[in-house]
């Protein structure tokens, strides 16, 4: 009679590692247990995760959903993953909290040509560190192997999915912007998770072109894209008071991205010499022969937050926000709102 190959051999011939997705839920089971809340019933592990949601009086459920996008190359590139977890949670948190939602819960997405335990806990590290430093509970995930799918087994694709929640009578959405009030701008850490496919298309994604140094830079090219998305939630958390509109810089940039928060009639005027433009911006255009408009729809170019408020209340964000910077005004407009950038 013919030896039976067992089911467990067979598929990891197919290309599915079923001990390996074990290893790997140990590693994040234990790595996602330092972010619960009290309001977690149950955490990763189970079918569903249980959050008791409570401590509002008129609750309104905020949520979002993104990824990383092809920053996963410059991390595979590098062999170096436990920055884009901070990134994926950080651009979550800050979507949400555009309208001033409390992040409550997060769900992960990874999924890979080939699942290496190591390096899943490695994203899951930095998905744990910034949800403890938001309060953010990791609550569940997924991570799916899937053989062939990917164009290299070492190729990932990670996916953020975050819960938060805001009082109704406190949400922020830009309706009391009016002709005159002032804009805040605070700085990003660079591209954060936008325009890494025009960057690779200019510098290539050899580890040999990342671990080049430039000097305007003062570390390598792979350093300075690697480096996390901010996140503003603690430190304008307190400030939401003060604040009519906020507008989170992603892809899109100033261009794209200010005019979701403003009401029919108005815009937004900025004077880019009123910040400064961090190098590796000024870099990735003169190497691509980018040109300045393209920039601003790509990349934030320095600014990942724009806060607007009334003129009173600007004095009291800037000297409450160290590296704030009065970037412009609103002003009034006919017809389709359009960023004008001076």
């Amino acid at each position: 009679m013919p030896r039976r190959t067992p089911i467990k051999e067979s598929y990891a011939r197919a290309g599915v590692d079923i001990d390996a997705a074990d290893r790997a839920k140990g590693l994040i089971k234990k790595l996602a247990h330092s972010t619960l809340r009290p309001e977690v019933l149950s955490g990763v592990g189970f079918f569903g995760g249980l959050f008791e949601f409570k401590g509002y009086k008129k609750p309104v459920l905020v949520s979002s959903v993104d990824q990383v996008g092809t920053k996963t190359k410059i991390a595979k590139a590098l062999d170096k993953y436990d920055t884009v977890g901070i990134d994926i949670v950080n651009h979550c948190v800050n979507d949400i909290f555009t309208c001033g939602a409390e992040p409550l819960f997060f769900l992960d997405y990874i999924g890979t040509g080939k699942l290496v335990p190591e390096k899943a806990a490695a994203i899951v590290q930095g998905l744990t560190r910034a949800c403890r430093e938001v309060g953010c509970a990791l609550i569940g995930g997924e991570t799916g192997e899937m053989a062939g799918l990917y164009a290299t087994p070492e190729d990932f694709d990670l996916v953020g999915f975050i819960i938060g929640a805001v009082e109704k009578d406190k949400i922020i959405m830009g309706k009391t912007i009016k002709a005159g009030d002032t804009i805040i701008g605070l700085p990003s850490s660079g591209l954060h998770t936008n325009g890494y496919s025009l960057v690779r298309k200019i510098f290539g994604e050899t580890k040999k072109a990342l671990d080049k140094r430039y000097p305007e830079l003062g570390q390598t090219l792979g350093e300075t894209l690697l480096e996390p998305h901010r996140s503003y939630y603690r430190q304008l958390k307190p400030l939401l008071p003060l604040l009519k509109g906020i507008a989170h810089i992603t892809g899109g940039g100033l261009i794209g991205n200010v005019p979701r928060v403003l009401p029919p009639g108005v815009t937004a005027r900025f004077q880019s010499k009123d910040w400064t433009i961090p190098p590796i911006f000024k870099l990735i255009q003169q190497r691509g022969n980018v040109e300045q408009d393209e920039m601003f729809h790509v990349f934030n170019m320095g600014i990942g937050m724009v806060l607007i408020c009334s003129p009173e209340n600007a004095d009291k964000l800037t000297g409450a926000l160290p590296e704030a910077k009065i970037i412009g005004q609103v002003v009034k407009q006919k017809g389709k709102a359009r960023v004008v950038i001076k």
